[in-house]
């Protein structure tokens, strides 16, 4: 599989999510353990998917994790905490600073945005992509 990603010029990537709150019984829910896969397979096109909402849930640590392990990652997706709504500052996570932290890696891919609106979806997507604009500064 790894082989045919190369092939066609695709990353393959594995999600990171919280077996806490979600997704009981998921193996693929702590940082270190999807790294050291990500490291063992040892192919650039094979990296972790860093969703940042189910590691705050099962890791904290967000920024820390996300500089020690930004080389093995190879995209993020985003959620408030708790309930998966807006980013904004109802939601224990300080995005601002997570995607500063983001920007200031090597990556420069997409993050995917995934919620479920409380409000608007598009004044959401409009916080959300305000908050991306202020981290790249």
């Amino acid at each position: 599989m790894i082989k045919a990603a190369s092939d066609a010029k695709v990353t393959l990537v594995m999600e990171l999510l919280n077996s806490k709150v979600d997704h009981s019984g998921y193996q693929c829910d702590r940082t270190k353990w999807l790294v050291d896969i990500v490291k063992q397979v040892g192919s650039p096109n094979f990296k972790a998917l860093y969703d940042i909402y189910h590691m705050q849930i099962m890791e904290g640590d967000l920024i820390r994790t996300i500089r020690e392990n930004a080389e093995f990652i190879g995209h993020y997706h985003t959620a408030g905490n708790p309930g998966r709504n807006e980013i904004d500052d109802t939601q224990e996570i300080n995005y601002a600073a997570v995607f500063s932290a983001i920007a200031r890696t090597d990556y420069s891919g997409y993050i995917a945005h995934e919620l479920i609106p409380a409000t608007d979806p598009v004044n959401a997507l409009r916080v959300a992509f305000s908050l991306c604009e202020i981290s790249s500064r």
